[in-house]
């Protein structure tokens, strides 16, 4: 590439884009949409892009909402992810707003600054976060081909540019039983609610031995129609984590081991249902996140003294990190505020939000110019990324 952009040309054009890169987040927060039904916020990203000089694709991997938006010729090749969707009930709770607005502003902020033989620029929308499908499906797609490097940055209540993500696995369980009548036959009955509640009772007891970083939890979706009937069906839900994927396979079996000793002691037969989607692991690589923590510096930023194993989620961004080198640092948009809640949704777009879009748009922006300059330093994260993997 000719000469890297001086800090202050990224900070002058940071601020100019900055009232287009804050719309996106305030039009999507005004109108969040479901996984899988992105179709008016992922219209918006690629309408901009495009303006911008972006060759747009959509409708990728059998998604609808899904994109993929490139400009340049060069090498490498960056891609910067955008989420969209909205939790039901919450609207933007877990700042997928913030998400989209920031990748996009960092890609136009390049647009702006490069030379178009410096690197190639990839804008990927990745629908339904929430349920774990998006990058999965786009990945199985060859979306992904090419690129080089991938980051993306996420809402929190505090900077940490390094949080570590639980692998996860999702499994159903519907008993079937027979019905009868609760009080004149119940010698008739097969009770499938029986079934349900013993596989939790067998998880419950199952937890003290289970590794520290797992996780199982779950919910009674059916559980009969009426107290004097049997049921004569019954499910359950679960989510299996943990931080690797050699673990969560052991979890996920000892839970189908509870669930197949209900089955057993109530009589009832057990269809089980484990969708093919597994979230891996978020991977880290301490040499693309020292990258991202020099900017945090150069901008005179603060890291929050936080544990990276604290308060670990979990999300099909580690699929994509499994594949291509990638980074998932956190921008704060309000002390003491959680995700997942109606408070961390207004907080998105709150002056804090706004100042951490802008923020995460820099970063990224920086970030990428720092790999588009260094061959170096990016044999560097390519050698750590093969090493681990």
């Amino acid at each position: 590439m000719n000469r890297k952009p001086e800090l202050a040309q990224v900070l002058a054009t940071a601020r100019e884009l900055a009232p287009g890169i804050l719309e996106i987040s305030r039009t999507l927060y005004e109108d969040p949409e479901l996984s899988l039904e992105e179709t008016r916020g992922s219209a918006l990203v690629c309408d901009r892009l495009a303006t911008a000089g972006f060759a747009v694709e959509r409708g990728l991997a059998g998604l609808a909402s899904s994109f993929r938006a490139a400009w340049g010729s060069g090498s490498p090749a960056i891609a910067l992810i955008v989420e969209m969707d909205a939790l039901p009930g919450l609207g933007h709770a877990c700042g997928h707003n913030v998400i989209a607005a920031a990748s996009a502003g960092a890609a136009l902020i390049l647009r702006r600054l490069l030379p178009e033989s410096a690197a190639r620029i990839v804008v990927v929308g990745t629908p339904a976060e929430e349920v774990g499908i998006g990058k999965i499906e786009m990945l199985r797609a060859g979306c992904f081909d090419g690129v080089d490097f991938a980051m993306m940055v996420h809402p929190s209540s505090r900077r940490q540019v390094i949080k570590q993500f639980l692998g996860l696995a999702k499994i159903r369980f519907t008993f079937h039983g027979k019905a009868s009548h609760a009080a004149a036959y119940p010698e008739e009955g097969i009770n499938a609610l029986d079934a349900v509640i013993q596989t939790f009772n067998g998880v419950g007891a199952l937890r003290q031995q289970l590794r520290q970083d797992v996780r199982i939890h779950g919910v009674i979706t059916e559980g009969g129609v009426a107290p004097n009937i049997i049921p004569a069906q019954a499910a359950c839900y679960f989510y299996v984590r943990a931080d690797d994927l050699g673990e969560l396979e052991r979890a996920r079996e000892r839970l189908k081991g509870c669930a197949a000793g209900a089955a057993l002691a109530t009589g009832c037969r057990l269809e089980t249902d484990e969708d093919p989607r597994v979230i891996a692991p978020l991977k880290i690589l301490p040499s693309y996140y020292r990258v991202y923590s020099e900017q945090v510096a150069r901008l005179g930023l603060v890291e929050a003294n936080a544990p990276p194993d604290r308060n670990k989620g979990s999300s099909d961004i580690g699929n994509l990190s499994q594949v291509v080198p990638t980074i998932h640092p956190h921008v704060p948009i309000g002390e003491g505020i959680t995700i997942h809640t109606e408070g961390f949704a207004r907080a998105t777009v709150s002056p804090r939000g706004e100042a951490a879009t802008v923020e995460g748009a820099t970063l990224l922006a920086l970030t990428a110019l720092e790999l588009i300059s260094s061959p170096e330093l990016r044999e560097e994260i390519f050698r750590e990324f093969h090493e681990e993997r």
